[in-house]
């Protein structure tokens, strides 16, 4: 009897999720520059095909590692930002604390979830998400404005002053300019200063 070459295996559970590891892993290692879909199939012990099941090219697959980093980094500043009880400040400084713990962690990922950010050919569904994440900055420049705590104003440009900032600490740590606990040890001084500004008072 002639045996059939065996064909290799469907991997087990989640391939798309098992893609986006290996992807993730391979970014924060070698850099977006590394990443391919033959090779992520290779690591993984599936066919060449395999990963074109769930992602058409490049591209695609790049859209969903920065969509699956603005769900996460999404779901740790709403976490955050979601305190009652807390003055403006306080919630500012947790929500900037989730969002630089999450850059610490994610260095790589943060600047490819930029990258597309800005990039023509990214998906709506990457637009939704880029949308969600600033709004939880606007719901809580809105809510403190209506409560008083922080000036009047378009909410859209305080959002974007304060994003600035936080994403501005962001990127030094990511570029090795500012050391991450030094920045973690002076985060509630540096909201403070974002609220109040540099005005001797």
């Amino acid at each position: 009897m002639v045996r059939m070459p065996e064909s290799r295996p469907y991997h087990h559970g989640d391939l798309r999720a098992a893609l986006l590891k290996s992807a993730e892993r391979t970014l924060r290692e070698k850099g977006v520059g590394a990443l391919s879909l033959r090779e992520l199939a290779r690591d993984i012990g599936v066919s060449h095909a395999a990963p074109g099941r769930h992602f058409k090219d490049k591209q695609a697959l790049l859209d969903a590692l920065a969509l699956d980093g603005y769900e996460r980094l999404n779901q740790a500043v709403g976490t955050a930002a979601e305190h009652p009880g807390l003055t403006f400040e306080q919630q500012m400084t947790a929500l900037a604390r989730a969002y630089l713990g999450f850059a610490i962690e994610n260095p790589e990922l943060l600047e490819l979830m930029f990258a597309r950010k800005h990039d023509p050919d990214s998906s709506a569904q990457l637009a939704a998400a880029v949308d969600q994440s600033l709004g939880s900055f606007a719901r809580m420049m809105a809510d403190a404005q209506e409560r008083g705590e922080i000036v009047q104003g378009d909410p859209e440009r305080l959002t974007l002053v304060t994003a600035a900032s936080l994403h501005g600490l962001a990127a030094l740590i990511a570029s090795c300019a500012l050391e991450a606990d030094e920045a973690l040890a002076g985060l509630d001084e540096h909201v403070h200063l974002l609220l109040h500004g540099l005005k001797p008072r």
